[in-house]
């Protein structure tokens, strides 16, 4: 059933081929074969484009702790505003394959990693539902990393929580507005604690 609404809803987002909104955040903390963290990062907006997805916007790049706190090196973050015609299926799936290219290993939630791009949102899309999306938004930080969702969950469950997501999706989507929090990339991040942003630097 999870399977059949996502795909009912991914055949509407597509119909007659529009091009939708794509809101994508990257982060890497280890050298890959392309290089140091920000090598790396603009390595994949390459592969972005040869992939078909189309880069019209790219923030700043962000060095940021490791989260949960002391899980590895400083991250380097980045937000990327893209379009494409492709499903949200389609996305992830160039985007598992642009990481595999760079040496991503999936291991450990939260591991130190070569490059990590997450799907933040596809134009206003829900997916799969409303009680679904709710269900992952309301896990507990150690729920969170026990328990990997079976499907694609979007707008990304974790996002209004996290300020190495929220700065520098502020730099190319600031007023991109979460179809379920009602809120704009802007407040989501003046929403967050002081203590959030501690640690989060331009490079």
């Amino acid at each position: 059933m999870f399977q059949g609404a996502e795909e009912e809803k991914e055949r509407d987002l597509t119909k007659i081929g529009q091009f939708q909104p794509v809101l994508l955040a990257m982060g890497a903390n280890l050298a890959s074969v392309a290089g140091v963290p920000e090598v790396t990062i603009r390595e994949s907006l390459r592969a972005l484009s040869a992939a078909g997805i189309e880069v019209l916007e790219v923030s700043k790049l962000y060095r940021t702790p490791a989260f949960p706190p002391g899980s590895g090196p400083d991250f380097v973050n980045a937000a990327v505003l893209c379009r494409t015609k492709m499903s949200p299926t389609e996305i992830i799936q160039n985007l598992h394959r642009i990481e595999e290219k760079f040496g991503r290993e999936r291991k450990d939630r939260w591991s130190a990693r070569t490059i990590d791009i997450d799907l933040l949102a596809v134009g206003e899309l829900v997916c799969p539902d409303l009680e679904t999306h709710k269900s992952w938004r309301s896990l507990s930080l150690t729920e969170q990393q026990k328990q990997v969702p079976d499907g694609l969950i979007l707008p990304h469950p974790r996002m209004q929580e996290r300020a190495f997501v929220l700065r520098p999706l502020a730099d190319v989507a600031p007023d991109w507005q979460h179809p379920i929090l009602g809120q704009t990339v802007l407040e989501m991040l003046e929403a967050l604690p002081n203590d959030d942003m501690k640690g989060i630097e331009p490079l």
